[in-house]
């Protein structure tokens, strides 16, 4: 494995508890805020010492708590960029970048600065650069440190969206050429959908098993899956005999015995149809509904929606094209069978 990570390490009330292993691959570490994501990275980079367990780099233990093995943070060789890009403020662009490249390889220096598009920005301090033009040196300086893994932490946290999109590409191009683990920090699902390759959960100091983007967000298990993969409306259920019925929208599903430890029920707001939208009636649960509120979007219109015998608020989001029609036909909204979440309430229930 080009990672193996089980670690554990107590701060306070506060209980680290990671297993996870990757191997080549951009792994996104996502997360509420202070469930232990950067911890995790602090701890592999040699930052924080864990209190027990082990950590494996591209096949070298860096961190072993039997064998009494902790490495220097720089012995790691351990890419990270920090979310204030950590450049040394009084040493010019190209210094920053020199300072950690082998003494063999410095008179390449003017080739990674043209790479990564400082040209004429060399001579010029931290201080002096725009956000953009910071992380471009702190990531040049990662690369030519020739690191075994490359960490980032919220990387565009502190940009702008026009040039959070330019520096996502060239992180992207970054990756492809690195060809080894990346580990990645966001709280932007879609940042973190088009960067990754596959996805670690953390909860509590805890995390659910490596699995693919595509399984995490098609297929969420938990309610926290759910809530992180931008899931609006998650309701608790009660089991009935052969359907599970939703106290806040007054309605019954038909259960499936597979979804019998069930907690939740999720639905995305843009799964939900109008009801002329839908022509197998029998493919979705019908309902009639009140507009409660009404958000414009920059493509789409968001509803906040009250259902015929629930008393809890659905948000319905749709293109403005398809709003424009709903006064057209009768208030009743469609939730198609197939695109129903049945969540657990948290990966202890998953063990």
């Amino acid at each position: 494995m080009s990672i193996c990570c089980r670690i554990k390490k107590k701060m306070g009330k506060f209980n680290l508890n990671i297993d996870f292993q990757a191997e080549n691959e951009t792994v996104a570490l996502m997360g509420a805020s202070g469930c232990g994501k950067s911890m995790t990275l602090r701890c592999i980079a040699g930052i924080e010492k864990p209190d027990s367990g082990r950590i494996i780099l591209n096949g070298q233990t860096v961190y072993d708590s039997e064998r009494g093995i902790d490495l220097a943070p720089q012995k790691r060789r351990a890419g990270y960029l920090f979310q204030d890009f950590a450049l040394i403020p009084n040493m010019t662009v190209k210094k920053n970048i020199m300072v950690v490249m082998p003494k063999e390889k410095k008179e390449m220096v003017d080739g990674v600065i043209e790479r990564f598009h400082l040209a004429g920005l060399e001579h010029l301090y931290p201080a002096q650069l725009s956000g953009g033009q910071k992380q471009r040196c702190a990531l040049a300086r990662i690369i030519v440190s020739e690191p075994q893994i490359i960490m980032l932490d919220e990387p565009f946290s502190a940009l702008d969206s026009y040039l959070r999109w330019q520096l996502e590409r060239e992180i992207m191009s970054v990756i492809r050429e690195f060809g080894k683990t990346v580990l990645f920090v966001s709280h932007d699902r879609d940042e973190v959908y088009r960067i990754s390759d596959k996805v670690v959960v953390i909860e509590h100091g805890s995390n659910e098993p490596v699995c693919t983007k595509q399984m995490l967000y098609q297929n969420p298990q938990t309610y926290v899956d759910a809530l992180l993969t931008g899931c609006k409306n998650i309701f608790p259920i009660i089991h009935e005999k052969s359907a599970v019925f939703v106290p806040d929208l007054g309605l019954k599903f038909k259960f499936r015995e597979k979804f019998e430890d069930s907690c939740f029920l999720g639905i995305r707001a843009n799964q939900i149809l109008p009801e002329f939208m839908v022509e197998d009636k029998n493919s979705a649960v019908f309902a009639r509904y009140t507009v409660e509120q009404i958000t414009e979007a920059v493509f789409s219109m968001i509803l906040m929606v009250s259902l015929e015998d629930g008393h809890g608020l659905v948000r319905w989001e749709m293109p403005k094209e398809i709003y424009r029609k709903l006064s057209l036909y009768p208030p009743v909204l469609a939730i198609p069978k197939r695109e129903i979440l049945y969540l657990k309430s948290d990966r202890k229930i998953l063990a």
